[in-house]
């Protein structure tokens, strides 16, 4: 009787062996399905740039927007990523309940507001506590809807109505408006740059979406700008004696020049290092290709991938 007991014991052992075995399985499963899910590496995304004015015969068929200040930055329907395809280590809080379509827009504080920002947006680990991360003053700009295939007008009606099932106050949109006129273009031109605003942006209505620059994608300043590499300093006299006097610098061209003005008391004590890109604003070049009246204007966006 007592064998035959013990034969009915280790029958049940045995029986009930596999469902703890699954019951394992399906805690590890669990496990794996409660870790955090890593970001996919980004591809460099395919943009559309806008090209320098060109005076247009109807300006009513365009919107108008303002040129911000800020750093492009492309929202692949999963992850925020830069127009060099970059990751942007945002806080988790921050793109919650994103649409999952393209977007292309411009992180943005306020005009004025670039280095902050700059800051803000090129660490490497994004401060995930909202009351003291420098992210709850960022807000992501749309301009733009790269994967729909309608024309501007049509996409601008796409992104006011993404904004009304989002629920996220990160998640804005450029304002586009639309004039008569060109004396009203200037106006309003006038107005952002008296702001301390960089410009406006001039989008024909009937346009697509198109790749690279595009001649119906404008930008409108009141000054030029371009980018150039450090490759040298020259020490400056007098009241700047042991600082920076000047940047000798290198446009895509080859052209190499000397730039003296635009800078803080701080940059001319911590002078950008050589090998920075840099960008400064000018008016027109001289007959030899140089940069007429060229002052710095600041640091090229860091790439994240780069910083601390």
């Amino acid at each position: 009787m007592q064998t035959y007991s013990l034969l009915i014991l280790l029958t049940l052992i045995l029986i009930s062996c596999p469902s703890l075995k699954a019951q394992q399985n399906l805690q590890q499963d669990n496990q794996q399905d409660n870790k955090p899910t890593k970001p996919t590496k980004p591809t460099k995304p395919n943009l559309q740039h806008g090209v320098n004015y060109q005076k247009v015969a109807d300006i009513s068929q365009y919107f108008v927007s303002e040129k911000l200040d800020g750093v492009r930055g492309y929202w692949d329907g999963k992850q925020l990523i830069t127009r060099q395809g970059n990751l942007i280590n945002s806080p988790h809080w921050f793109s919650q309940s994103w649409p999952t379509v393209p977007i292309d827009g411009e992180l943005w504080i306020a005009r004025g507001q670039f280095q902050p920002l700059l800051s803000c947006v090129s660490k490497r680990q994004a401060q995930e506590n909202k009351t003291i991360s420098c992210w709850r003053n960022v807000r992501f700009m749309m301009f733009d809807l790269p994967a729909y295939q309608g024309d501007f007008a049509t996409r601008v009606k796409k992104m006011r109505a993404l904004l009304t099932q989002v629920p996220s106050p990160y998640l804005a949109m450029i304002n586009q408006v639309r004039f008569n006129s060109i004396n009203a273009l200037e106006d309003k031109l006038h107005d952002v740059v008296t702001a301390q605003g960089e410009g406006l942006m001039l989008h024909l209505a009937s346009a697509h979406y198109r790749i690279g620059r595009n001649p119906a994608l404008m930008k409108l300043k009141k000054h030029q700008d371009a980018e150039a590499i450090v490759i040298g300093h020259t020490q400056g006299k007098g009241k700047y004696q042991g600082q920076l006097g000047a940047l000798e610098v290198k446009v895509v061209n080859g052209i190499i020049f000397k730039i003296g003005s635009g800078f803080s008391d701080y940059q001319r004590a911590h002078p950008p290092k050589i090998g920075t890109t840099i960008t400064f604003k000018y008016n027109g070049l001289t007959q030899a290709g140089i940069p007429r009246f060229a002052r710095f204007w600041r640091i090229k966006a860091i790439d994240p991938q780069n910083q601390p």
